[in-house]
């Protein structure tokens, strides 16, 4: 657990010491409302003993004049101090997410595999907000609170020492009780957040799993689910809610407490005589208002224990770094990577302790067309992964053009593929939007017609200009393959990868998909990952993986005369398919 002083010096270094003039100026506004309380009682004292006890008409002028003032000044004050730190607070919150989204996007695509989204969008979301706001009351005590409470005592002290000492005798005992309850509410707080992160995750996946949720008939179930964790949720809340209540009702105790002293014992100097009714009241006053911006100072120890678990929560996600780098010294771009062969040699990798790939090794030839197949879990969609760099082998080369991808900057080695695979991920933007993806456009009519889109454009209600919907869910499975052919063709990069591109469309979907994905590889370095063999017969080598390993490489037929794996999974598919022919 990163301690108190750590995470304010991270907040204050990293994102408040920008807003430092515009803080210094809303605190000296806050020192000024905060003044105005000491101001304030003091003037009870001419109010009673001049006013109302001495019937002084010409006091009334300058009593009611300075009251007034008083309150005109700490309005201005008070609205000042609002405006300026709701301001840093909300500009302080925008450059946490918009800090911490950038550096989620450097990470490794291991971390967003061991957190899901709903725990990452609430850090992004709910903890930045948490943590942003609380410096506004921070500052407040400091600096409204403080100064109020200083110039309260200091006209009770005037007024009386004694009086204010028996006032404030149970102070010492809230100590321990204080430090009790900013414990409970830090690991309570903490709680909830790490519920309300569970809570995002579960309506995450709720919502984009509603087919199925639907055709299971699971609807009760779930529901009944979220309303468990929700009241998890509520129960936590509570008890982080009912600790920071804890603490400003501890101190109305004892001001209870301090109130009964005073009374008892200055009510007799009044009626003896040697306290007027005016120091009283004025007393009274000062005292009755030392006790909110008290009860306040106090509500911050426990609204900043409850900030702490945020930014414990943020500042871990910040201390995390990608392993996955560009090298300090990159080797060049390709002269000609359109000629670079791909090699794998010997590459080992594994899923934490689960190996995935034990030795493999198979030259991709340049403007060739290699196919990956194998059984499901041979490691063929990690050959992918490994080649791109969104994991690094533990051992073994992999080799473009007789350079080691680790050799490149990750935007170098990346700008070498493109990558259509069976789920085409698009974003809830226009179609035009996820073609282009900020590139230049100036193709994009071509590149339409050669993917199909321009087939089904006139269908759209909006054409090139309707939005895609969350994850492509406007389109079809077709339509969304197509989109994603025309944003590979728009890139135009040497290496295609493709990943079970057609596996899970109609027969007339793939026909066309299928004719899109022929024109995109021409001229291109092409691997495929097929299971249904009958679409890659004409690739000029096939690679045969079974358990990570390369078993087997040739051409289709080839591989058929001489037996083995890919033969026996070939006759095994056919003869499916035969079946399932004549059963239709």
């Amino acid at each position: 657990m990163t301690d108190a002083r750590t995470l304010s010096r991270w907040l204050w270094r990293g994102y408040l010491h920008r807003h430092a003039a515009v803080i210094g100026v809303a605190v000296c506004l806050m020192a000024i409302e905060g003044g105005m309380l000491g101001l304030l009682s003091y003037m009870i004292k001419p109010m009673f003993d001049q006013i109302f006890i001495a019937g002084d008409r010409a006091a009334i002028g300058w009593v009611a004049g300075a009251v007034f003032g008083i309150f005109a000044i700490r309005a201005i004050a008070g609205f000042g101090q609002r405006v300026l730190m709701m301001g840093v607070g909300q500009r302080v919150s925008a450059a946490l997410q918009s800090d911490m989204v950038a550096h989620m996007l450097r990470l490794d695509s291991a971390f967003f595999q061991a957190n899901a989204p709903g725990v990452l969008i609430e850090r992004v979301r709910g903890d930045t907000l948490a943590a942003s706001t609380i410096w506004a009351v921070v500052f407040s005590a400091l600096g409204r609170d403080t100064v109020a409470l200083l110039s309260l005592l200091a006209v009770a002290i005037s007024i009386d020492p004694i009086w204010t000492l028996i006032a404030v005798a149970g102070a010492p005992v809230l100590m321990g009780p204080m430090v009790l309850l900013q414990r409970w509410v830090r690991r309570s707080t903490r709680r909830a957040r790490n519920i309300a992160a569970g809570l995002a995750t579960r309506l995450d996946e709720t919502f984009h799993g509603i087919d199925t949720i639907k055709l299971n008939t699971i609807e009760a179930r779930e529901g009944a689910r979220y309303a468990d964790a929700v009241d998890g949720f509520v129960d936590a809340q509570v008890r982080s809610e009912a600790g920071q209540a804890g603490i400003p009702a501890m101190m109305d105790i004892v001001a209870g407490i301090g109130f009964f002293g005073v009374l008892s014992y200055g009510g007799l100097q009044i009626i003896e005589g040697s306290k007027t009714v005016g120091e009283f009241m004025s007393f009274f006053t000062a005292m009755a208002l030392v006790f909110e911006p008290l009860r306040r100072i106090g509500n911050v120890s426990g609204a900043w224990q409850a900030a702490l678990a945020s930014l414990e929560r943020l500042h871990l996600i910040f201390d995390e770094q990608p392993t996955i780098t560009s090298p300090d010294l990159p080797a060049p771009p390709l002269a000609n990577p359109h000629q670079a062969d791909v090699v794998l040699q010997d590459v080992a990798f594994a899923y934490g302790d689960l190996p995935v790939l034990h030795g493999a090794s198979f030259t991709a030839r340049a403007g060739q067309t290699t196919a990956l197949v194998g059984a499901s879990g041979a490691g063929k969609s990690t050959v992918f992964r490994v080649l791109t760099r969104l994991a690094d082998p533990q051992s073994g080369h992999i080799r473009i053009g007789g350079t080691d991808v680790a050799a490149f900057t990750l935007p170098d080695l990346r700008a070498l593929f493109s990558v259509v695979t069976q789920d085409a991920q698009l974003f809830d933007e226009t179609v035009r939007e996820n073609v282009v993806l900020d590139r230049d456009d100036a193709r994009l009519t071509d590149v339409l017609d050669a993917a199909h889109v321009a087939d089904f454009l006139p269908k759209l209600a909006r054409g090139l200009d309707t939005r895609a919907g969350p994850r492509g869910s406007g389109l079809s499975g077709g339509q969304r393959q197509r989109v994603a052919i025309a944003r590979a063709l728009l890139r135009d990069t040497p290496i295609l990868l493709l990943d079970e591109a057609t596996s899970a469309l109609d027969a007339q979907s793939e026909a066309v998909v299928q004719d899109a994905l022929d024109r995109l590889a021409k001229g291109r370095t092409t691997l495929v990952i097929a299971h249904r063999l009958a679409t890659i017969r004409q690739a000029d080598k096939i690679v045969v993986m079974d358990q990570g390993r390369v078993v087997d490489e040739g051409t289709h037929d080839a591989l058929i005369a001489r037996g083995g794996l890919y033969a026996d999974l070939y006759r095994l598919q056919f003869a499916d398919e035969s079946r399932l022919g004549s059963a239709e």
